[in-house]
């Protein structure tokens, strides 16, 4: 085992420590069972963390590939917010199905809304790498603003901002256990890692190499569908974790998927528990929900990219 990994796997167990100590309620003291309170409350908040973090990372590197633009995420193209759609669309018609149908339904509208974005794509010049982005912002904006016009015309809009918060504070044993869907995920982006790797080098390029191109893009998307969605009933929408993780990765080791997945699986994991154990402490014992501080982060490095993504590049390289 090599110095690196003993040093990332010190820092895991540093942050998981950190995490199961952290919290308003005192864990050596009060009259709160100690062993009840990790087990129901802290220990399934810090994997809640773990699983969130690491399917966003791959999430972003995934759609990275299939739209061969560094400067994208799922949070950038929509998805989060088709998934709310599906989420509110369930909510109204059928408030009393299963949380496991409620996150079916929101992985379709998420693969749905990401496919549209997709399409979309094809139109927009890619001489400039900034272009898609802002797209895709534009087109995730529309996306949310229907699900806040619905919401506010059916009084629903607490829902939402509870979609949006991004946070782990209403995480429990028994409402998060669909996180551990993340687990599989990874496991099958790890299986096709090397085709999705080729998706990164264009369409024309992909196919020569014998890649059926449209195949894997679709299983690429219904992955990151899935983990959205996940999410998104979960602990609601994380921006920027699926942009940062990547691109820092990438700037690093390149683009093998399979030899950066789970390197970029354990950063987004440390990343978003990070934040979560920031969040417990700037204001205790009140709580600043993990998207927003990992958002402060996110979207300086978001400018940053845009400022040093070179021109002329179509940002897979």
């Amino acid at each position: 085992m090599t110095r690196t990994a003993l040093a990332a796997g010190a820092a895991l167990v540093l942050l998981i420590g950190a995490s199961v100590l952290l919290g308003a309620a005192d864990l050596f003291g009060g009259d709160l069972d100690s062993g009840l309170l990790l087990a129901v409350s802290r220990i399934p908040r810090t994997l809640a963390a773990l699983l969130a973090g690491a399917g966003l990372a791959l999430s972003g590197a995934v759609v990275q590939l299939a739209v061969q633009n560094r400067m994208v995420e799922p949070g950038l193209v929509g998805t989060p917010e088709a998934a709310m759609l599906g989420l509110l669309g369930i909510t109204l018609f059928a408030p009393a199905a299963p949380l496991i149908v409620k996150m079916g339904v929101s992985a379709v509208f998420a693969l749905a809304g990401t496919l549209g974005f997709l399409a979309l794509a094809q139109h927009v010049p890619r001489r400039d790498p900034v272009l898609l982005p802002l797209v895709g912002l534009i087109y995730g904006g529309i996306l949310g603003s229907v699900v806040v016009w619905i919401a506010w015309s059916t009084d629903l809009l607490q829902y939402v901002g509870i979609w949006m918060s991004g946070e782990f504070s209403g995480v429990l044993r028994g409402r998060y256990e669909l996180l551990w869907l993340i687990a599989g995920v990874i496991f099958a982006l790890y299986i096709v890692a090397d085709r999705i790797t080729l998706l990164g080098l264009g369409e024309d390029a992909a196919r020569a190499l014998g890649l059926d191109y449209r195949g894997t893009v679709l299983i690429s998307l219904v992955l990151v569908a899935l983990t959205t969605a996940v999410i998104v009933v979960s602990v609601g929408t994380m921006p920027f974790v699926g942009l940062v993780v990547p691109n820092i990765v990438s700037r690093w080791r390149g683009d093998n998927l399979r030899r950066n997945l789970p390197l970029i699986a354990w950063l987004g994991a440390v990343m978003v528990l990070g934040s979560d154990i920031i969040g417990r402490v700037i204001r205790i014992p009140f709580e600043i929900p993990a998207g927003t501080v990992f958002a402060v982060f996110g979207a300086a490095v978001f400018l940053w990219l845009l400022h040093a993504a070179p021109r002329g590049r179509s940002g897979h390289g």
